[in-house]
């Protein structure tokens, strides 16, 4: 999996240190929820009926045991002593309070960990196939090309206020684990006979209030 380097630790703290202050300003009551939204949701935090629910970036599904025991640390510390997988690989928290949320943040960064770009118009965490990199029929890694897809558009300026959210996928092996088809974008890794690697590009899926099936363009 990958691993911070200093930029990258550098850049989620202080992502962590700006919206502590803008928790603080909500807080305070200096900013209202209207101009808040914006903020919160740029930090993967929503407001439910009844409380503020964190949503948590798992890149293409992987994690290591250290981030796994700080999440059910957060669970307890902050939340019910629970939390809920997505199908799109991340980890929702419904029950934090909005004061305690810069310190939960903070306990993420520590492990390498964020909700950067978990909600809004953007595009969302790249999901993979669960079994990635231990498929006996996988033709290639598939967390590599999302490796490479979440830097790319991690607060890339054009892709950060989109009409919708934006959802891609990646599957490295023929089933398709990944449902690759309902996403706006899928990729699927493929093998000519020659050995060669390869891509076929879906897109146009989608599993909203009109559910598509994807159309592949490319392969």
């Amino acid at each position: 999996m990958y691993r911070y380097d200093e930029f990258d630790q550098q850049l989620v703290n202080e992502r962590v240190a700006q919206f502590r202050g803008q928790v603080a300003r909500r807080l305070s009551g200096e900013i209202t929820e209207d101009e808040f939204k914006p903020l919160r949701l740029m930090n993967g935090v929503y407001l439910q009926l009844h409380a503020y629910m964190l949503r948590i970036a798992v890149p293409y599904g992987t994690l290591s045991s250290k981030q796994l025991r700080m999440l059910a640390h957060i669970g307890r510390k902050y939340d019910r002593g629970y939390g809920h997988f997505t199908t799109r690989q991340n980890l929702q928290f419904n029950w934090p309070a909005l004061k305690d949320m810069p310190d939960l943040l903070a306990e993420l960064a520590s492990v390498e960990m964020h909700a950067i770009q978990t909600s809004g118009n953007c595009i969302r965490n790249v999901t993979s196939d669960q079994y990635a990199g231990a498929a006996k029929n996988e033709i290639e890694d598939p967390r590599i090309v999302s490796e490479i897809i979440r830097q790319w558009s991690t607060f890339h300026p054009e892709f950060s206020y989109l009409p919708r959210k934006f959802k891609i996928a990646v599957s490295g092996t023929p089933d398709d684990r990944a449902a690759i088809r309902v996403h706006d974008i899928g990729i699927q890794i493929v093998q000519n006979g020659k050995g060669e690697i390869g891509y076929e590009i879906y897109v146009g899926g989608g599993l909203g209030r009109t559910p598509m099936i994807g159309k592949k363009i490319a392969g």
